[in-house]
Formats: C-alpha cells, structure tokens, sequence
C-alpha cells in the first residue's frame, strides 16, 4: 500500500528521494575525502610519532653533544635504537654524474635506517652508504665505487627510500663512518621508540637524566606534531561532515513537505480506512513505511553515486588507492545511509500521526 500511495505521485517522490540522494551523497563524499585527507597524511608522516630528536641547547652555549651525553640517552633510551649523528655536506660523483648531499656520521645506521641493497654493518667503520635518492642520481648499487670529497669509497648498502617524513632523512644523503669527521662531539641524537607513548616516557627521563644539573639539550619529541595534525584532520572531517548533515536536513524538510501534502490530499481515504476497522497505528505505520522507502531509495542512489566519486577519486588522483580503498571510509557510506533514512522516518513522524488523528467522521465529511 506505502509503494502504491508513493506511485500515485511519482514527481514529486522523486523529488524528495533526490533531496536525501544528495544529501547522503554530500554527507558521505564528504566524509570519505576527509578520511582520505587523514589517511594520506599519517602515510606521509609515517612512524614520526615514534622519534626523538635531541640536539644541543645553543641558547645555554651548547655547541655539539659529547660521548657523555650520548651514554645516558642510550642508558635511558633502553630497548629503543639511538643513533648520533654528525652532520656536514660533501660533493660525491661516480663517472660523469655527481650531485651534492648531506653527509651523517653515524655508528649504528642499523638502529634506524633499513638497507634496500647491501648489508648494514653492525658498526659502521668503513665505506659509504647512501640513500634511494643519491644512489638513483649516480646510477649506483652496492658494490659501486663513488668519489666523496676526492676520496674513493665502495658502497656497503643502499638504503630503502623512506615513504614518510622522518628528522634525518636519508634520501639525499651519504652515511659515512664517524671517523670521517674530525669533531669528536654530536649534532644531534635521534631515538625510534616503538610506539608514541614510550617515546614521550624516553623524553621525559632524558630531560630529567642530562638536563639534571643544567639545560644542555633541547627535547623535541615528534609525537607533539602528529597529535596536532590527527586534530586538525579530526576537526576536518567534522567540519565537511556538518556540511552533509546541513543538506540532508534539507532534505528531510523535502520529506516533511512531501507527506504533509499527501495525508492532505488523502484525508477522505484515510477517513474511509479508518471507517471499516484499521487501526490508528497501522495507519500511522504505513505513511511511516511510505516515508521509510523515500529514504532507503535516496539513500542507496547516494550510496550509489558515492562509489562512483570514490571510483573516480581513485582513477583521475594522485591519492594511493590503498588510501581510497581503506575499510574505514564504508563507515561513512553506511552511516549516511542510516542517517538518510532515521531522518525520512523521523520527517514522516508528525505527518502520519496529524493523519492518523484526524477523527474519522470529519475526515468523510471532505
């Protein structure tokens, strides 16, 4: 009976089921692209959260962290990798190519970086590692000989190309072993925690450890920076989601509108309903189901025309489709759907009760 009343006046259900079309269109699109907007930058930041960088507090006059320093980061540091890191710049080439990078003395490259090619030694003492992007520029592999300042050095490993930001990044740079440098102290510290919370304890406890008697070291834990990007996208996403939400009211408006018309123009066939024995509350069931499939057709056309956006998103974008594609972003296709139709339903609330009251002797009067 609801799906013959709505054929009766197929305009204007049309009408109402593209109102919530859109609306559970805009809520769910919406949602999905702030989703994909999160989702991409936590890929480009990548374990970040997870890092420590500890470098000398040059406003107390610090210049560089001693073998001192480094000892009670490790002490406290724990099970954590902790790799110190000297810093400097150096012009390489390998036959015709050459390109300039940042040179990183470093010890332990194992603790923090992950080789692609080669092998990273347990202690760096000789030869040179160098990053994705330095190795591309001069078409070399493990094994290959490069120039570094004039001197020769054969290449122990080629490192991985880092898929998210990280403080020391190893892509355009050139590890070589610390007896490279002439400096005996350290630029800075980096430690990788494994997971964000032990990286804000390891914070703390050097803060208390090395800044005991005076402030020698700067602290900067990245976990900071990553809680204010996650809020900014959280605060995001609930922006575009009130947006969906405000035309999907609209819509429900639509609906309201769309039903109040109809129990008008169907007072002296109710009137007659009632008259031969049905119910008040099927009555009201009834224009309740008709307003019900108004919502679950608009919903499953929005549904429907969200894919094909997200489809397209994945096709003509940038964005990685393993970010489109997350399983989290159904969350909002289902959620738009289940809020297009409570709100079809709860706009046909008043209509089908107003209807289902009107006394059935007045209503055949009409």
């Amino acid at each position: 009976m609801a799906r013959r009343n709505l054929s009766r006046h197929r305009l204007r259900s049309a009408l109402a089921c593209l109102g919530i079309c859109i609306g559970v269109l805009a809520i769910a699109s919406l949602g999905i692209f702030g989703n994909v907007l999160a989702l991409s930058a936590d890929d480009a930041i990548g374990d970040i959260g997870n890092q420590i960088v500890i470098t000398p507090n040059a406003d107390e006059g610090v210049e560089e962290l001693t073998a001192r320093d480094v000892g009670a980061i490790e002490r406290v540091a724990g099970d954590a990798g902790v790799a110190p890191l000297k810093t400097d710049g150096a012009q390489l080439s390998r036959g015709s190519e050459s390109t300039f990078a940042t040179v990183y003395g470093i010890d332990r490259p194992g603790e923090v970086y992950v080789a692609a090619e080669g092998r990273l030694p347990d202690r760096h003492r000789q030869g040179a590692i160098l990053g994705a992007d330095v190795a591309e520029t001069l078409d070399a592999d493990a094994g290959s000989v490069v120039t570094v300042e004039g001197v020769d050095l054969r290449v122990v490993a080629v490192l991985e190309p880092t898929e998210g930001f990280t403080p020391a990044a190893p892509d355009g740079a050139v590890l070589l072993p610390e007896s490279a440098f002439s400096d005996a102290g350290y630029d800075q510290v980096i430690v990788e925690a494994d997971s964000g919370a032990e990286a804000t304890l390891i914070a703390e406890a050097v803060r208390e450890t090395v800044n005991a008697r005076e402030d020698r070291v700067d602290v900067f834990e990245l976990t900071a920076v990553v809680e204010d990007v996650e809020d900014f996208f959280g605060l995001l996403s609930g922006f575009l989601l009130g947006l969906g939400a405000i035309s999907l009211v609209v819509a429900g408006v639509s609906i309201l509108n769309v039903m109040l018309m109809s129990t008008i123009e169907r007072r002296t066939e109710i009137g007659v309903l009632r008259a031969v024995g049905v119910r008040k509350r099927e009555v009201m069931a009834t224009l309740l189901v008709e307003a019900g499939l108004l919502g679950v057709v608009g919903g499953l056309a929005g549904v429907v025309l969200t894919g094909l956006l997200v489809a397209g998103l994945t096709l003509f974008s940038p964005v990685e489709p393993g970010v489109v594609l997350d399983p989290t972003n159904a969350l909002y296709l289902v959620g738009a759907f289940a809020f297009g139709v409570l709100i079809s339903v709860v706009s046909g609330l008043y209509p089908a009760w107003k209807a289902a009251s009107v006394p059935p002797v007045e209503a055949l009067r009409e």
